[in-house]
């Protein structure tokens, strides 16, 4: 078996409108159109050549489970985020983690932001 890559990461959110609210308008995530009727509210959304799939259930987060974006700029984007009202927590940096900071969506599901370090040459 060959992995190609992470297709799309879902998440549980209590509320699909304000996921929405929260991933397209503060992240700039884009909608997508092409989601089928599974029976329950939830929308896709492009994130680069990847998705987020957001589903209405209630489910709470599981303690230190997150995802990651990765950002070219850090600090833009922790700027860009927190100038929309967005509360971001910046880590220690730990050499070949990269740059990062973490952020919750309203449904309590933790974000990693993450500026790779440069490759070594």
């Amino acid at each position: 078996m060959l992995l190609l890559g992470v297709h799309h990461v879902a998440l549980c959110v209590p509320d699909v409108e304000e996921a929405l609210a929260f991933y397209v308008d503060k992240l700039g995530c884009k909608l997508r159109d092409d989601r089928p009727d599974f029976g329950f509210p939830g929308a896709w959304l492009n994130v680069g050549d990847q998705q987020v799939h957001l589903m209405q259930h209630m489910v709470k987060p599981a303690q230190l489970q997150h995802f990651a974006f990765q950002v070219s700029d850090l600090d833009t984007a922790v700027a860009e985020l927190e100038a929309k009202g967005v509360a971001v927590r910046r880590s220690e940096y730990f050499p070949g983690a990269g740059r990062q900071a973490f952020l919750v969506d309203p449904a309590g599901n933790e974000i990693e932001l993450n500026e790779p370090d440069a490759p070594s040459r």
